[in-house]
């Protein structure tokens, strides 16, 4: 695929809208509005007995309380998925971790957004002390790790399907079906 051009639409904090028009490998030229996004990162911290996730207000999808992972974006311009991942997890979870290592990388809506988001698996927690983003109202939720698959049908954050999945491929615990007694 080859760019042809681009014209930016708009320039905002967080995002970009641009207008490009590209030429596939059989010559068709397609225009496209991309939305460029520095990219994101999400983290799924646990430790035996938990998973930790953050349940806050999401404006973009007029959400009041949205379950998901400690997830934020690359905002700083030297700073490395690893280091916001966990810069993230300390403000929105309160939480450090010894071990740390990378799920998945994933687009998160590639049809629009260029917006990569890199999945990590943090363990070995441990309260951390930093301040919190005074505009972020954030309420920290422990879900039993036995829980996981039932709670997953409630979930609306893709990154925090595709990381819940994970564990529990990894083989986490299961609420037994009381149907299958």
């Amino acid at each position: 695929m080859e760019l042809l051009d681009s014209e930016v639409l708009f320039e905002g904090h967080s995002l970009d809208l641009e207008r490009k028009t590209y030429r596939r490998e059989d010559g068709t030229v397609v225009v496209r509005e991309v939305a460029e996004h520095p990219g994101s990162v999400a983290v799924l911290a646990h430790d035996e007995e938990f998973a930790y996730l953050v349940a806050q207000p999401r404006e973009a999808v007029e959400e009041d309380r949205l379950l998901e992972i400690p997830a934020g974006t690359l905002d700083i311009a030297e700073e490395t998925p690893l280091e916001c991942a966990r810069r993230e997890l300390a403000e929105e979870a309160g939480l450090r971790a010894e071990e740390w290592r990378q799920l998945q990388v994933v687009y998160t809506s590639p049809g629009v957004l260029s917006e990569q988001a890199w999945i990590f698996v943090a363990t070995g927690l441990a309260p951390a002390s930093v301040e919190a983003d005074p505009e972020e109202q954030i309420e920290v939720v422990r879900l039993p790790l036995a829980e996981i698959e039932a709670t997953l049908p409630e979930l609306r954050d893709a990154t925090t399907v595709i990381a819940l999945l994970a564990l529990l491929r990894e083989g986490v615990p299961r609420v037994p079906d009381p149907s299958r007694k």
